[in-house]
């Protein structure tokens, strides 16, 4: 896809990374990119607004009260022209204010008033960046779909060694390129992904559960987002931020989960099951807190929950595709293929939770794709990455069923 005369903002901050920011302008342009750049104060005192100028060709914006060459409303101009909205290097403070919707200067402004994906590359000090009220703001800003390059560990201007680099040009601009060639090929199509793990209650204060994040399922649920889907989330116990611009469906119980897979995945497109339920519920239920006996053992009796994905297989109508998901510590394929077969899926995503970079709780994951009639082993990648490539196989299943 080309990329001539497409449209960038740049927002640069005030660090020592503001030099960085140059090369990105300088790869966009190869590449027929036309970037604005708008500068805060604090960043014309690392790069002299010129070296962008020059670089960009076109003036820098500084000032939200200077003159402007045209009648236009400059910030909403920009705001309005942006493909792609992008912060390199990103302080803490601007990291904040865009979390509170605080809009002071040129770049906070426009970038509130942009509906642009909007990519932010952090650059701070490793203390300042694990800092309990700088994961909360990227959390906020990563639940309204604002997505992070970065920051990358390393030695920093401080002295300081850890995360808060920023992350270099070339990575950056390939996110971008990215964003300016993402696709729209699942408009108008409904997916129903499922997230997380469930719960199975013994008691007010205890369950049983998995390790589930429901990283990889939220990954899931964004990418189809963006790519055009209407997006319904089941969504069990999760520890990751949650995306925006989907319809969220809480459950807790393997059971609340079936009974939401098949009211929601009645009418869908595409059912993508990521979510990690339990297969056993404790045959009593307590409705008080369980206390010790004196020493003596307790014992406890596990049943089996219904399989969700199956009893949604078997409802299953034309012109729908299943996705399930099989983590497995042992016999991955051959696990992997019967689930396939036992859950009438189109395609399952196996993955053996025992790899360093797999599984629960990583932002990576390592998974084989498996179809009827064909496997595909995919490398360590990060898991938005993943489900872009496992919603690409979806679309190349459904174009060879004919399928829309």
């Amino acid at each position: 896809m080309s990329l001539e005369k497409r449209r960038v903002v740049l927002g640069v901050t005030g660090g020592i990374a503001a030099f960085k920011a140059c090369s990105l302008v300088s790869r966009l342009r190869k590449w027929g990119v036309q970037v604005n750049v708008i500068m805060t104060k604090n960043a014309t005192q690392f790069v002299a607004p010129l070296s962008f100028e020059s670089l960009s060709n076109q003036p820098v914006v500084t000032d939200t009260f200077a003159r402007p060459e045209t009648w236009e409303v400059e910030h909403i101009a920009l705001a309005k022209a942006a493909e792609v909205f992008v912060i390199a290097p990103a302080t803490a403070n601007i990291i904040a204010k865009l979390a509170c919707g605080i809009a002071d200067d040129m770049l906070s402004t426009t970038a509130l008033a942009t509906r642009a994906p909007l990519l932010i590359a952090p650059a701070m000090n490793t203390n300042m960046w694990t800092a309990a009220a700088t994961q909360r703001n990227v959390e906020i800003l990563k639940s309204r779909g604002a997505r992070f390059i970065g920051p990358e560990g390393g030695f920093l201007a401080c002295g300081d060694e850890g995360a808060g680099r920023m992350s270099e040009p070339e990575d950056i601009t390939e996110a971008v390129r990215r964003l300016l060639e993402q696709r729209a090929d699942l408009q108008g199509l409904r997916v129903v992904v499922t997230a997380g793990a469930t719960r199975e209650r013994l008691d007010p204060v205890r369950f049983l559960s998995n390790d589930s994040s429901g990283k990889m399922g939220f990954a899931l649920a964004e990418a189809a987002r963006d790519r055009g889907a209407q997006v319904t989330l089941i969504c069990g116990a999760t520890t990751a931020a949650r995306p925006g611009g989907v319809t969220i469906v809480d459950v807790e119980s393997t059971c609340d989960l079936r009974d939401a897979l098949l009211a929601e995945g009645a009418g869908a497109d595409i059912v993508i099951q990521a979510a990690a339920p339990a297969d056993y519920r404790f045959e009593t239920v307590y409705s008080q807190k369980l206390k010790k006996q004196d020493g003596e053992p307790l014992t406890l009796r596990l049943v089996e929950n219904p399989d969700a994905a199956a009893a949604l297989g078997a409802a299953k109508r034309p012109g729908q595709t299943f996705v399930g998901f099989a983590a497995e510590t042992q016999a991955l394929t051959e696990n992997a293929a019967k689930k396939l077969a036992k859950k009438n899926l189109d395609l399952i995503v196996a993955n053996d939770v025992t790899q360093p970079g797999a599984g629960f709780n990583t932002d990576t994951n390592i998974v084989t794709l498996l179809t009827r009639t064909d496997r595909e082993s995919l490398p360590i990648q990060p898991k938005r990455e993943v489900a872009e490539r496992i919603l690409d196989k979806v679309i190349s299943l459904r174009a060879a069923q004919g399928e829309a």
